[in-house]
């Protein structure tokens, strides 16, 4: 029997909602994935800390979110890491966890417009798949022409989590921005409000 297919989607999900949704959906049902794990990021090397919500609340909403998803799943595995995570780390701790699984990577065209920066980018490219979505206003140039990446036609989704934390601290509704149960979950833990 041949690996089970694992598409890792990054993020600090700060919150989740259904721009990230949607892309988790299309790689998992429109490309070769068998699954998508969102991995919650503890901490990005290229964000600050203090911006970020707590990550056990993150994760709490990714959960809530993907309630009912087959082939959608929430991670934890970078909260035991050393921090910053780097992806590459991540990767290979995963591979040694599950060994029966191949991981490929889910990231937009911004991202890999950048990715030579990125710790042991080279490994990555040789080592790892990369599903690419569509950002507007981005061109990852020659990096699409790479073998290891893969261009998607992912539905384009302009929709940002500052968007949606400027507007709960404005007391402006964000319903259908992100899943009922995730606003409940704001509004009881009162996160992002001034």
């Amino acid at each position: 029997m041949s690996n089970s297919k694992v598409g890792l989607f990054f993020g600090s999900f700060n919150p989740i909602h259904i721009g990230h949704l949607i892309i988790a959906n299309y790689m998992a049902n429109y490309t070769t994935l068998d699954e998508v794990w969102f991995v919650v990021s503890p901490q990005n090397p290229f964000k600050d800390k203090k911006s970020l919500g707590n990550m056990y609340d993150r994760l709490e909403m990714v959960n809530l979110a993907i309630e009912g998803s087959e082939n959608l799943r929430a991670s934890d595995i970078e909260f035991s890491l050393p921090q910053p995570s780097y992806t590459i780390d991540t990767l290979t701790h995963l591979a040694e966890k599950y060994p029966n699984k191949d991981f490929l990577l889910i990231m937009g065209e911004d991202n890999l417009q950048g990715l030579m920066k990125w710790k042991n980018a080279d490994i990555i490219l040789r080592d790892y798949k990369i599903i690419v979505y569509p950002r507007p206003g981005y061109n990852a140039g020659e990096m699409k022409e790479h073998p290891s990446v893969l261009m998607t036609d992912t539905p384009v989704m302009e929709l940002s989590s500052t968007f949606l934390r400027n507007a709960i601290k404005e007391g402006k509704s964000v319903k259908f921005y992100t899943p009922d149960a995730v606003i409940d979950f704001i509004d009881k833990k009162r996160l992002y409000s001034s």
